[in-house]
């Protein structure tokens, strides 16, 4: 399943890319603050809370018409956050992954010529490592979460004249990324970003 969400997400960019020439697709970078945590269910109690990390990446911007485009882009996450048991006991969890999301981005320019923007798309994310500590326990190694992730993102930004950006977005997970037990657990991240388009 996660191989065909992966090839869609692919053609999905290789379509929008066919249909414009050279000179309307750019580039950058951009790395971002996060917050994030899960939303559980089944999980006898069980509470998730924030905590920081970052994503740094690159993007790609492909532009269909002047107010719309595609943005494709590659980030890498180091996430952090606190899992509280029914019984207080508190465990940190810490991840690290990588992520591709594909925004369809609606895109309004002033008389200046700075530009506002926001878009909404899915994404597809590979964990590498994560895991709790107090005790240690690898959460990939004993198969209790499952690498792939999937879900939505939205981003809303502004980009000035000089093409520095600022963002922020907010990408919920709609797959359980519990791979053994009962519990459910749904990724949630809010970020706050700057970027530079080339």
């Amino acid at each position: 399943v996660m191989k065909k969400i992966v090839l869609g997400v692919m053609l999905l960019i290789g379509i929008g890319s066919a249909q414009v020439s050279a000179q309307s697709i750019s580039g950058g970078v951009k790395v971002e603050a996060n917050m994030s945590n899960f939303l559980l269910s089944d999980m006898s109690g069980a509470k998730s809370k924030m905590g920081f990390g970052v994503s740094v990446g690159g993007f790609g911007k492909v532009d269909i018409v002047r107010n719309f485009a595609l943005q494709p882009e590659l980030l890498f996450h180091f996430q952090n956050s606190k899992m509280e048991q029914k019984n207080g006991k508190k465990r940190d969890f810490e991840y690290w992954g990588v992520e591709i999301p594909v925004y369809a981005v609606g895109q309004w320019y002033t008389g200046k010529g700075d530009r506002f923007y926001a878009g909404l798309g899915p994404y597809v994310g590979y964990g590498f490592n994560a895991k709790f500590d107090k005790p240690k326990q690898k959460l990939y190694k004993d198969d209790t979460l499952q690498h792939w992730d999937f879900g939505f993102k939205v981003m809303v930004g502004y980009e000035f004249t000089n093409k520095i950006q600022v963002n922020a977005g907010y990408k919920i997970g709609i797959i359980n990324a519990v791979d053994k037990g009962n519990g459910k657990m749904r990724p949630e991240v809010v970020s706050l970003g700057i970027g530079y388009r080339f």
